[in-house]
């Protein structure tokens, strides 16, 4: 098989390229972009296990960033198991066909006991104290000692979180030059954040996410020099575009108001009890599936829910089918927001009352995905100062809790998971050879890459 390369450069779109990318706009001119129609949900885990089985949502069972787990009763976000991915890898199937075959899986989601060769992904250490220290897993285990010894600790804190910057897209690009040096893969899977982050703060203005433009297009150049001097065939690619919003849609406070959240009181502060409520939501970005555990009150939640302003659509099983989202793990509905709107997690009705984790980075035990994360409170003047007595009482050892984070909602400017944009927002395909149109479905990316893999020359399409 051909040596190959995908890197996935998150939020790129036609509407950010320009002066401020000029080896990207440069590099595609001489090359073929494609149009890639998003998937929905448009969002991170979706989209990639889109382009790593061919199959829909319907197949592989990838819903979204998360989820509500029946079972459990609990919502579930950012979960790392690759088993949760219900359908065979391109890696698995070239590994079949050819034996010697190897695949380095650098920071593509759901890359824990992903049945590659080489894996790394963010793992902080969680210790018992409560303590979260920055860290990886890695795939081998002693990869991840090898990375840190060369390249420093995995740079957690600026990955995610109102300290973001491309210090981890960077550590992520020479982690994965380090492997292929010393392994040489088949298949290499590139995920670069950057853009992710000064896009959900500011949308697309190019004045203001200028510097962050030209940050990734120099490490995007740099991935590319050395890729094309091993012969490596490379795909450029992104998941989803960002568009504008103004507009956050607080879709479980309505839900409460309905009397159909349920919430139990610890220490005087509100938590969600999913398990008992009517229904509620798990927001991701411009989706959130909404789940009704009271039959009865499909309809009436529905209704409710598509008079909500910001809210562009309820889908029904019906709906569910035609957007490739009939799965067990979607919501009985799911909500889309409007182009310009998003979903908030919220579901307190006073701040005083709100969970002790809203105000803290934490991805998991908040029923939903929070852009908020990456705002520390305006409200609070001396926040930075509040930020670093609490860092000094963690490098101290003593008990600690972040809570810097805005509740601010509206701060946020730019959004994705919607399919209603215009072509500018869709995520983009650079190759050396055309792909079979101009624009092409999400599980079509698989073909793309598999003739990358398998074809010796690649053929012009007609």
């Amino acid at each position: 098989m051909q040596k190959t390369v995908v890197i996935d450069i998150v939020g790129l779109s036609t509407s950010v390229l320009g002066k401020h990318t000029p080896f990207l706009t440069q590099y595609i001119a001489k090359r073929h972009l494609t149009h890639v129609r998003p998937v929905l949900p448009a969002v991170t885990t979706t989209a990639q296990s889109c382009y790593i089985t061919g199959k829909w949502p319907s197949e592989h069972g990838i819903v979204g960033n998360g989820w509500y787990d029946r079972r459990d009763a609990e919502v579930k976000f950012w979960k790392q198991s690759n088993r949760l991915v219900e359908a065979e890898k391109i890696w698995e199937r070239a590994k079949r066909e050819d034996p010697s075959f190897t695949c380095s899986k650098m920071f593509w989601w759901y890359n824990m006991y992903a049945s590659v060769d080489y894996s790394v992904t963010p793992r902080p250490q969680y210790h018992a104290d409560g303590l979260k220290m920055p860290d990886c897993y890695a795939h081998p285990a002693s990869l991840r000692d090898e990375l840190t010894a060369k390249l420093g600790t995995f740079p957690l804190f600026t990955f995610w979180g109102p300290n973001t910057s491309l210090k981890s897209s960077k550590w992520i690009a020479d982690a994965s030059m380090y492997v292929d040096d010393q392994h040489n893969p088949t298949l290499t899977l590139i995920y670069l954040p950057h853009l992710d982050y000064c896009l959900q703060k500011y949308g697309v203005d190019l004045a203001r996410i200028a510097p962050d433009l030209r940050e990734i297009d120099q490490l995007v150049a740099e991935l590319v020099a050395f890729y094309e001097k091993k012969d490596t065939r490379v795909i450029l690619l992104s998941e989803y575009g960002i568009n504008n919003v103004n507009r956050p849609v607080y879709i479980n406070r309505a839900l409460r108001e309905a009397g159909l959240i349920a919430v139990r009181v610890e220490a005087g502060r509100e938590l969600l009890d999913a398990g008992a409520s009517a229904a509620f939501a798990a927001p991701d970005h411009q989706i959130a599936h909404v789940y009704v555990n009271d039959p009865a009150q499909v309809s009436r939640v529905k209704a409710m829910l598509e008079k909500l302003p910001g809210v562009a659509e309820v889908l029904d099983e019906a709906g569910k089918k035609a957007h490739h989202l009939d799965h067990e793990r979607s919501g009985d509905l799911v909500a889309i927001a409007e182009p310009d709107s998003w979903f908030a997690y919220y579901y307190w009705l006073d701040d005083a009352k709100k969970p002790d984790y809203a105000q803290l980075v934490d991805i998991h035990r908040k029923p939903g995905y929070d852009p908020a994360e990456l705002f520390m409170d305006q409200t609070n003047p001396l926040i930075k100062a509040k930020a670093g007595y609490k860092l000094a009482r963690k490098l101290l050892g003593f008990r600690y809790l972040m809570d810097v984070i805005s509740l601010d909602a509206t701060l946020v400017k730019g959004s994705h998971g919607g399919v209603d944009v215009g072509q500018e927002y869709y995520p983009i395909l650079v190759t050396d050879q055309p792909a079979s149109a101009s624009e092409i479905d999400a599980i079509d990316v698989y073909d793309v890459i598999w003739k990358h893999l398998t074809e010796a020359v690649l053929t012009e399409k007609a």
